[in-house]
């Protein structure tokens, strides 16, 4: 695991645990009955990539470790509504406050405001957090196979199907891949940003998508910025993307989904 996983990881275990004292399992369950049915985040890609479309994971991220703070304008409940509004196809919400400047809150407002499926963005090193997400209103979550066993990655797999979520996993390089496959989950993201170095290749995708077999959803995230872009990717074998500082950093991110999507608005849209 590289230092700044293994500094987030240190930190993300920490906060588990007073949460599982200010929050413990018989909140989180009574809070899950209360949340509406998860709405289908890996279906979702499915439905758009089969119509021809690509499937864009649009992520609502104020700051990250490597660029500090991305937008100050930063309103998750407008930025999901002009997401949806662009033309995404799902969103990816940020909720790790030390590194990411993210909050649980955000996830729900995002999520309340739009039709969209929302993956929770976060470090997932225990089951209770995937509960908790469940409880958050998540639709799906990820398991990032650098900070995590074999044995801990089908744990929390395990429970985010019982709880009828989705799981995205995400890998860096083939070894991780070989691990990611032996897992139930579909949807496999490759993250073009090395975490060891915080450098970001879009390279890294071109090369492991020919590795991946035919019955999984191939993600390329990081480092996707132009609708050239997208096209590289395609070529290469993903039709789903994550992307969210590129379009975290436009004035008008309704308008810069489209026209990542390669679809610029010939007319104003309405809210």
């Amino acid at each position: 695991m590289s230092d700044v996983l293994t500094k987030i990881c240190r930190e993300k275990r920490d906060h588990v645990r007073k949460q599982q004292v200010a929050s413990p399992f018989s909140e989180l369950e009574q809070r899950i009955a209360a949340v509406e049915p998860t709405r289908g985040f890996i279906n979702a890609l499915r439905t758009a990539v089969d119509g021809g479309d690509y499937g864009l994971i649009a992520e609502i991220k104020k700051a990250s470790p490597s660029k500090g703070v991305i937008r100050e304008d930063f309103n998750p409940i407008t930025l999901a509504k002009a997401y949806q509004r662009g033309g995404a196809t799902c969103l990816s919400v940020l909720t790790d406050e030390p590194f990411f400047q993210g909050a649980d809150i955000y996830l729900s407002g995002a999520r309340h405001s739009v039709s969209l499926p929302v993956l929770r963005k976060d470090f997932m090193i225990d089951p209770y957090q995937i509960v908790e997400s469940r409880a958050l209103g998540a639709d799906c979550v990820l398991l990032i196979m650098a900070a995590l066993s074999d044995d801990q990655a089908k744990e929390m797999e395990d429970e985010a199907r019982d709880l009828d979520m989705d799981v995205l996993i995400e890998v860096h390089d083939n070894d991780e891949l070989d691990r990611a496959l032996k897992l139930a989950s579909p949807l496999i993201g490759v993250n073009n940003r090395n975490l060891k170095t915080l450098e970001v290749d879009i390279a890294t995708s071109e090369a492991m998508l020919a590795r991946f077999p035919s019955d999984r959803i191939a993600v390329s995230e990081s480092g996707l910025n132009t609708p050239d872009d997208l096209a590289r990717m395609a070529k290469a074998g993903a039709h789903c993307f994550l992307v969210g500082e590129s379009l975290m950093r436009q004035d008008d991110v309704e308008e810069a989904t489209r026209t990542l999507l390669g679809n610029p608005a010939t007319s104003t849209t309405s809210a």
